[in-house]
């Protein structure tokens, strides 16, 4: 039987995060709907760049909070990157009028340009919410991105926090910290907020299966570290076969019984609730309702799969002779998270290497294991992962390196300590992106990224980077630079390879992901 109807009514902040295609925006939403139609006043916060609440809620979604109708009592906020950031450099801005002159207020707003701003603007928006920003409500549910955008996230209040104390010399690439420190407050409440357990708990949703499993595991400890000790734990789509002569569906249940059976202490201690599989699309409010809800969801009719003279399409073993054919190249997939974004990089990988190519295959996701995936070496096969620390403290000795000569002792404490912004985490990533796009100029490289929301923003970042070096090399020396997006343009160079699984929610969002690579005239 379903529990969820009775989660943790008590804690004002409900945070739900996970694995890619577990369920999360599904169960947020159906539980941010029970609590409202128990007479709750709640507020449910997307803070996924390729949220699809729009679709789910048949509403168009803001940066400020919507009603939804047929909800009594129920708002939705989805925090957008690019009106959180323009927001953020308004204020930023603001707040120098009257002690700064016009040419400091320029460099400011150059230097609030980038992706770091970005970053820093949606934590602000989030930061607000949990420092008084949300009073009108009982309750706030936050739909998160997949694992690793969310757990960076929540550490940065505890990053900023840290940053920003004593800290009132220098520039960050943020601007002054002067600018910043008229967050400080906020981002001290929202880590306050985030860290009481009597008001924030943590949803760790994961399908009955071994990898999204681990997964939360590693996400519960990471946030215990951070100091989020209340922890619930929902194994969502669980199959119960009623067919005992039906071979597939029984071995689907018992990997899933296995899957639980085996999963890490970490969980063990959790309290865990369940939700069965449903067989509808958690599409519209009587879906979403009847997710949550035993009886509705045993009378909801049964769906008959129409007619189709569609020809199947070529396996991947087609696809893998198209890419071999061209000798070397960056190969990219792309997609919504769940929908087997590492499997495919990972079989791509190795048909190529079967072809007799050396293959590099790398990841951009902070929660992608493809040595799990792989499960062993292969000759003719390099694989590594872009590490979020390992590249920050590379990036920040490369700098000391270069910038640090001929620097007095105070400067250079003054530049180490800018170089702590939890901002140079993503300037650092980006680097480490652009090494590995440039690989591909000798050589078979495959890169299996994050979940859409956070390829987004390192789309963004590259985007950010081609318009900073063109303004600084205009003229005749332009002709020279090749900038990442100009490589991930070049259909000779770079193929985006798209994966989705046959539901709504993923082919909608693998058509905006589409739409979006276009406007960058990147073609997938």
């Amino acid at each position: 039987m379903t529990e969820m109807p009775e989660l943790l009514p008590r804690s004002r902040y409900l945070f739900f995060t996970g694995k890619g295609g577990v369920g999360k925006t599904s169960l947020s939403t159906a539980t941010a709907i029970a609590l409202a139609d128990a007479g709750q006043r709640v507020l449910l916060v997307s803070t996924d760049a390729a949220s699809n609440l729009d679709e789910m809620l048949g509403i168009t979604l803001r940066n400020s909070p919507v009603a939804v109708p047929g909800v009594p009592g129920l708002s939705v906020l989805n925090i957008d990157p690019q009106d959180a950031a323009e927001g953020y450099r308004q204020r930023v801005l603001a707040g120098m009028a009257g002690h700064s002159t016009e040419t400091e207020q320029a460099t400011v707003r150059e230097q609030l340009s980038g992706a770091c701003t970005t970053e820093i603007a949606c934590f602000d928006e989030f930061a607000s919410l949990l420092s008084g920003g949300s009073g009108d409500f009982d309750h706030v549910v936050f739909d998160t991105a997949p694992t690793g955008h969310t757990l960076r996230l929540l550490s940065l209040p505890q990053a900023w926090s840290g940053f920003l104390k004593d800290n009132d010399r220098g520039a960050s690439c943020l601007g002054p910290h002067s600018g910043l420190k008229m967050q400080e407050a906020r981002f001290n409440a929202a880590l306050a907020a985030l860290s009481d357990s009597t008001q924030t708990t943590v949803v760790l949703v994961a399908r009955p299966e071994a990898g999204a499993l681990q997964e939360a595991a590693r996400t519960a400890v990471e946030l215990q570290a951070m100091g989020l000790t209340r922890q619930e734990l929902v194994v969502n789509g669980l199959f119960e076969p009623t067919d005992p002569h039906d071979s597939v569906a029984q071995a689907i249940a018992l990997q899933a019984r296995l899957a639980v059976e085996g999963m890490p202490e970490a969980l063990r201690a959790l309290p865990r609730r369940t939700v069965p599989l449903r067989p509808f699309n958690t599409v519209g409010l009587p879906a979403l309702r009847a997710l949550l809800d035993d009886n509705a969801a045993w009378r909801w009719p049964t769906a008959e799969a129409p007619a189709s003279d569609t020809p199947a399409p070529a396996g991947l073993d087609a696809l893998v002779a198209e890419l071999a054919a061209a000798g070397k190249g960056l190969i990219m997939v792309m997609g919504k998270g769940g929908v087997g974004k590492t499997t495919v990089a990972a079989a791509l990988a190795l048909g190529l290497v079967r072809q007799g190519h050396a293959v590099h295959l790398s990841t951009t996701d902070p929660a992608a294991h493809l040595a799990a995936t792989l499960e062993g070496q292969v000759p003719g096969l390099d694989v590594s992962r872009i590490d979020p620390k390992v590249e920050t403290q590379h990036y920040i000795d490369k700098v000391m390196a270069s910038r640090g000569k001929g620097l007095s002792p105070d400067e250079l404490d003054l530049l180490r300590e800018d170089l702590q912004s939890p901002c140079t985490e993503e300037v650092a990533v980006f680097h480490a992106f652009s090494r590995t796009v440039a690989s591909a100029r000798s050589a078979f490289v495959v890169l299996d990224t994050a979940p859409t929301g956070h390829s987004l923003l390192l789309m963004d970042a590259t985007g950010a980077y081609h318009r900073q070096m063109t303004r600084e090399f205009e003229g005749q020396r332009a002709a020279h630079i090749v900038t990442p997006l100009m490589r991930l343009q070049d259909p000779a160079y770079t193929r985006i390879v798209l994966v989705t699984l046959p539901e709504t929610t993923p082919v909608s969002q693998a058509a905006a992901l589409q739409d979006d690579l276009r406007r960058a005239r990147i073609e997938p």
